[in-house]
């Protein structure tokens, strides 16, 4: 398993070891010695999946009271992943790191806590799976615009389908509810 940084230092790209034969292929997608190793959270508390069509776009979402950290990936199609530091006072604040996540690639991406997290699909169909450091809490979900001209994300050019809810966000300027940066945490 490699960890590699992104531009955000504490987005962490993870490309696991992949063992292709004839058969097809293996591969941990988690183990939990070798993440905390890689000083990636281990203390999981739920697991998602969403599967989405092609131009489904999802997201920017996070929590606030009970953020949640995520360990994302895809086992069916492709999807473009994006995670926006939202942390007041961060050095990185509003800015965003975007990639190409697969199945074929096997890539995943640890979106942290006091991140925004989204994802446009760019294949026919997606199957997303995603495990989260703090469980899903009504009432305690938020959500940036995925248009946000200040934060002029490169999202794939296409038509987009989104909620009605993700059509409605805030743009970050807008929003009310931001997490607080806190060095070294």
């Amino acid at each position: 398993m490699k960890v590699i940084p992104t531009t955000h230092p504490e987005v962490l790209l993870i490309e696991p070891a992949v063992f292709k034969d004839a058969r097809g292929f293996f591969l941990e997608s988690f183990h939990a010695e070798k993440f905390r190793a890689a000083g990636l959270p281990v203390n999981f508390v739920q697991d998602n999946h969403s599967r989405s069509s092609a131009g489904v776009l999802r997201g920017l979402h996070y929590q606030l009271r009970h953020p949640q950290g995520k360990l994302v990936r895809v086992v069916t199609g492709s999807v473009y992943d994006v995670a926006v530091d939202i942390r007041r006072g961060s050095p990185r604040f509003g800015q965003w790191v975007g990639m190409e996540i697969s199945a074929d690639n096997h890539r995943q991406l640890y979106v942290p806590p006091g991140f925004a997290h989204g994802f446009c699909v760019l294949s026919e169909t997606v199957d997303f799976l995603y495990k989260c450091t703090d469980v899903y809490t009504p009432g305690d979900e938020y959500g940036i615009a995925w248009d946000d001209p200040a934060l002029a994300i490169d999202w794939p050019k296409m038509d987009y389908l989104l909620s009605g809810k993700d059509s409605e966000l805030p743009r970050l300027s807008e929003s009310n509810h931001l997490p607080d940066y806190v060095a070294g945490a």
